[in-house]
């Protein structure tokens, strides 16, 4: 049973992605930090107005409304209002007077209330005096006129919150950038690519697990050049025996015990060569040796000399014209699947053997009319000397390396193998890729 480590759901990608999640915490410390910040200012000030501030204040009210005078004088007033940083309100039953009629609001709200002070919901602090005959006073303090009175603090204060946060965010991500340079490099090594390092950008703790890994995958390639170079050696040095058997078994007399034994020795032979090949096309596009190559040609040529008397229904559109391939790689790759379909169909009908264009890609598939392959086995169906069951086993022939071989000649020329159920049948398509 396989398990997974991505929690299912439709925040499976938040969850993964460590970006998202640092902006997720930098927007929530970002909103912290403002609640903590503009409600403990506000108790701040609020205790400062109730312990200190308001009685300066009421006392500086009380010498505003002796100045203005009894009756009020709407002249001194007026002048107040412009001279401070206030705004006046009189109402009575002689003078009815106002310093900035444009904002009739906040007066209306406070008409004939006794004497208190409160905050208005611009932040601005209301105060009101009673005099002897009756006018009621009201300051506005904070009031300011046109373009100076900073209305929109609230707003400016977040948006400098939200920068910082951004700020803090992107250090955060550049802090983080050698880990996207690591994922990289170990994807690259995961698939065999060794020639192009993880780039070492800090001198950190990052910079170090770079360098560590970069080390071990130097280890790693040594030992598979090791193992490389050690099969090479070793099937290079049992074609000469196996030479030999194969010509002293030739000069036996004709019995079937000589003609299993030659059998045996030609299984041999094509699992050395293939293991040889194999190993070759493992250096990827450097084991090619690419030309200008005319594809249906090259089919129509193979099936000519390798399939003479076989069934082969040729679907060939001459249209892609030349492609640049090692045609020695594409002939065995395509003498692999074609051998296959032969071997696991009928006669009738015949495997299809079809070359087409789709955009920038070239497509050669092969498919057989058998029984075809149940889909577990299909991802692995390619995997060197992997064989899903009896009907595709050692009995049929070959050496479990044809698919593997082609996914290799495929994978050196910048394409890719698919195999799928065409039900009938087993499909296989070798996809390159044309020139831009």
């Amino acid at each position: 049973m396989s398990t997974s480590l991505s929690p299912p759901g439709r925040f499976a990608g938040w969850r993964r992605s460590l970006g998202l999640r640092l902006l997720g915490l930098f927007l929530v410390l970002a909103l912290l930090l403002a609640i903590v910040f503009l409600g403990g200012m506000q108790r701040a000030l609020s205790g400062s107005w109730t312990a200190l501030i308001r009685p300066m204040v009421a006392d500086y009210v009380d010498r505003l409304a002796l100045d203005i005078g009894t009756p009020p004088d709407p002249a001194r007033a007026q002048a107040l209002a412009d001279r401070l940083p206030i705004a006046i309100h009189i109402e009575g039953p002689v003078v009815r007077f106002d310093s900035h009629p444009e904002h009739p609001a906040w007066r209306d709200r406070h008409r004939y209330k006794p004497d208190d002070t409160e905050q208005d919901k611009d932040g601005d602090w209301l105060l009101r005096r009673t005099l002897a005959d009756g006018h009621q006073i009201t300051f506005r303090i904070g009031e300011t006129s046109g373009p100076q009175r900073p209305r929109q603090i609230g707003w400016i204060t977040l948006a400098l919150l939200l920068a910082v946060t951004a700020a803090g965010y992107l250090t955060v991500r550049r802090l983080f950038r050698p880990l996207d340079d690591i994922r990289a490099g170990a994807l690259r090594y995961g698939q065999g690519d060794f020639a192009t390092p993880i780039p070492l950008r800090r001198n950190d703790e990052l910079g170090d697990l770079a360098a560590q890994v970069n080390t071990m995958a130097a280890g790693l390639q040594d030992r598979l050049e090791a193992k490389r170079g050690l099969l090479l050696a070793i099937s290079h040095e049992l074609r000469s025996p196996l030479t030999r058997a194969r010509l002293h078994t030739e000069l036996l007399d004709d019995s079937p015990q000589r003609d299993a034994l030659l059998r045996d020795l030609g299984l041999m032979r094509d699992l050395i060569t293939d293991l040889l090949e194999s190993e070759r096309l493992a250096a990827g596009h450097a084991a090619l040796q690419p030309e200008p190559c005319d594809l249906a040609a090259l089919v129509r040529a193979l099936c000519a000399d390798e399939f003479v008397g076989r069934a082969l229904d040729l679907q060939l559109d001459d249209a892609p014209a030349r492609i640049e391939v090692d045609p020695v790689r594409i002939r065995l790759a395509l003498r692999n699947l074609i051998g296959n379909a032969l071997r696991h169909g009928p006669a009738t009908p015949p495997p299809v053997v079809a070359l087409r264009r789709e955009g920038r890609e070239l497509l050669i598939s092969v498919r057989d009319h058998g029984p075809g392959v149940a889909a577990q086995h299909l991802p692995r169906l390619a995997e060197a000397f992997y064989r899903p069951d009896a009907a595709r086993g050692r009995d049929s022939g070959g050496v479990g390396l044809g698919l593997h071989l082609c996914k290799l000649v495929a994978a050196a020329h910048g394409g890719r193998l698919t195999l799928r159920n065409a039900s009938p049948g087993l499909q296989a398509t070798i996809t390159l890729p044309l020139a831009s």
